[in-house]
């Protein structure tokens, strides 16, 4: 079984519509130091694809995109 990743920040963007929970996440990797582990909760859809996609063009590292219990978790790791 994997080990559980403990993020060492969490974005709560459930309710907020997009480009919202993005925005959120964009301010999180600012504010972040080089391999800390950054994570959105998102009850819009288009999260999922919208993050997603800037994560991998920022080059940095998708741990994943979770299904959670009514909201969507997408996590990510800072690299640059």
């Amino acid at each position: 079984m994997a080990e559980e990743i403990k993020p060492d920040k969490i974005v709560d963007a459930r309710g907020s519509f997009c480009p919202g929970p993005l925005m959120e996440m964009i301010k999180a990797y600012k504010q972040a130091k080089i391999g800390d582990v950054i994570s959105v909760y998102s009850t819009d859809s288009g999260t999922k694809k919208d993050a997603a996609a800037w994560i991998n063009k920022s080059g940095n590292q998708l741990i994943g995109v979770f299904d959670k219990n009514g909201y969507y978790e997408i996590e990510m790791k800072k690299v640059k």
